[in-house]
């Protein structure tokens, strides 16, 4: 069952990933109530496409409240008798835009997104032509690292980050509490070997497989398959990987001494996994966290994982620009490897 999930983690859970969720407006549905039935009404149903909306779905008004309650559209637009003539007059005017609030991302961005689309086409139609406003200061922009701004850039590398913490996690824990469980662990210390070793090698072993993995996602899917480009060193990325993996693993073997059997570190995998996935950079800026969150993540590897992956796959950073994180990762490993350590043989003690 390991086996399944490491190629699942690392084939199609990055795919899916990627492109689960997309940041823009994408196919969102509408429905238009035209009571008016004029140029201006049907000026506006018309500036509803693809790929941001579906094809407007023409209905009546006596059908809104079942195309939002059935979930049908997300979005439906009243268009009332009189508002072409309103707008003409120089009137106030207003149309209704009801909103499904279950569906978040949408209902967020499509909001403005409509209003500004309602209330160019209502300025181009009393002006009695398309203009492009001239603005006063000309914006040049140049978007770096992601010329495209294609979200699945940055979800791909992302993903390939949060799997490594999670496998490797998994894989150290679980190997040590099945042979506690099994009673292997009884055989491993009568045999000429240390407790360093058999830490050792519980971790240079599952980080070696999570490091193959890792860099078959990195060619593979996210390079080829996705088309991510791969700016930096990926050479520098697997080295930044393998010691971002000493003081995960390490982390995973803590964890396994803590818990009696696999349930409890099933808990424990949750409780430290989901808040470092969450604040350590991978879905949303530090910067824009509470600055005492800030410091306390700074413990986390992840965050400086995070932050040297982006900085070689992204902006092809060379060694001299991420050694801080090579030095942190470095850092957080040898005390995590040594609290592990020192729990280890604590709990080897007792099993003897």
């Amino acid at each position: 069952m390991l086996l399944i999930l490491i190629v699942y983690m690392f084939s199609l859970s990055i795919y899916t990933s990627a492109n689960a969720i997309p940041d823009t407006l994408n196919r969102a549905a509408i429905a238009i109530v035209d009571e008016d039935q004029t140029t201006l009404s049907a000026r506006i149903a018309s500036a509803f496409y693809p790929p941001h909306f579906t094809h407007p779905k023409m209905i009546t008004y006596a059908q809104m409240d079942e195309e939002l309650d059935t979930g049908s559209s997300t979005f439906v637009l009243n268009i009332p008798h009189g508002f072409q003539r309103r707008v003409l007059s120089g009137d106030a005017a207003e149309v209704q835009l009801n909103v499904d609030a279950t569906r978040m991302s949408q209902a967020f961005s499509g909001n403005g997104y409509i209003t500004q689309m309602i209330n160019q086409e209502v300025a181009e139609f009393a002006q009695r032509y398309r203009s492009e406003a001239t603005m006063p200061v000309e914006l040049s922009l140049r978007a770096r690292f992601n010329p495209v701004l294609d979200s699945t850039w940055f979800g791909g590398i992302v993903q390939v980050v949060n799997n490594i913490s999670m496998l490797s996690l998994i894989l150290t824990g679980a190997a040590l509490i099945r042979e506690r469980e099994r009673g292997t662990i009884e055989h491993l210390l009568v045999m000429p070997v240390t407790p360093v070793e058999i830490m050792m090698s519980k971790i240079w072993s599952m980080s070696a497989v999570v490091l193959a993995g890792a860099l078959f996602a990195l060619v593979f899917v996210v390079q080829k398959l996705l088309g991510v480009p791969i700016e930096g060193s990926i050479l520098l990325f697997a080295a930044g990987a393998a010691v971002f993996l000493f003081s995960i693993t390490s982390l995973g073997i803590f964890m396994a001494t803590i818990a009696n059997n696999m349930a409890q570190f099933s808990m424990l995998l949750i409780l430290c996994l989901m808040p470092m996935q969450m604040l350590s950079g991978g879905m949303s800026p530090r910067e824009s966290m509470p600055e005492i969150l800030q410091y306390i993540m700074l413990l986390a590897p992840t965050s400086h994982f995070i932050d040297l992956s982006q900085a070689i796959l992204f902006r092809g950073a060379g060694f001299e620009v991420v050694w801080v994180q090579f030095v942190a990762l470095a850092m957080i490993g040898m005390t995590l490897n040594f609290l592990s350590l020192r729990r280890f043989k604590e709990a080897i003690v007792k099993m003897a």
